[in-house]
């Protein structure tokens, strides 16, 4: 019984360590992202095209932006007479502003890539996937809408697929040479299939002739 208990509190302590390490890194990668974004530097490799998958959350995560902004001004000139409450309140605000400004500005320079070497598979600051293609076995436009807004990897006859929705859809679809063990952001998984959203899916489609 006493090291049920001790496993699965290791596994809850784990599961938090973890989810404390991924928002470090989302944080830090935000602020290099929104440095990439003024200096025009987006994050794709030599001689590869970068493609967008952002259009369709633009605007709303602009708006969530905006309206971190008007709310941290409102709640600070509401509290502003009683400082102990005013600054760590403050402090917070400008926090979740700022996290929140550097996924938005890891969407924007941060986009999917074909270049010379592979594919480089993207979600804002989280995800960094890294294919060469001596791995792929084919890539196919597929527009997949998935309901389960929790499950990151599915399984179909076997097969395991890791898909970045973009508002519950994908429509490129990459059928690996043979399972693949990845780093993904809650952990490392062992995937036959990687789906994700592109904005502009026959032009990613085009450019994948060139290394046909």
């Amino acid at each position: 019984m006493s090291d049920t208990v001790t496993s699965q509190a290791r596994g809850t302590w784990g599961r938090v360590a973890n989810l404390l390490w991924r928002m470090v890194k989302i944080e830090a990668r935000g602020y290099q992202s929104m440095y990439r974004l003024v200096f025009r530097r987006p994050r794709v490799p030599s001689g590869a095209v970068g493609f967008g998958y952002h259009r369709n959350v633009l605007m709303v995560m602009i708006v969530f932006v905006v309206i971190s902004l008007v709310e941290l001004v409102v709640v600070d000139i509401i509290v502003r007479q009683w400082v102990f409450v005013r600054i760590p309140l403050l402090i917070l605000g400008v926090w979740g502003v700022v996290y929140m400004f550097g996924m938005l500005c890891g969407m924007l320079t941060r986009p999917h890539a074909i270049g010379p070497k592979g594919l480089r598979v993207r979600d804002s600051t989280e995800v960094d996937l890294d294919l060469p293609w001596e791995v792929v076995h084919a890539v196919e436009q597929r527009t997949v809408t998935i309901q389960d807004k929790t499950a990151k990897v599915t399984v179909d006859d076997g097969r395991r697929t890791f898909s970045l929705r973009m508002q519950k859809e994908t429509n490129i679809e990459v059928e690996l040479e043979e399972p693949l063990r990845l780093r993904l952001p809650h952990g490392v998984e062992t995937i036959d299939k990687v789906a994700f959203y592109v904005d502009d899916p026959k032009a990613f489609m085009r450019q994948m002739l060139t290394y046909a």
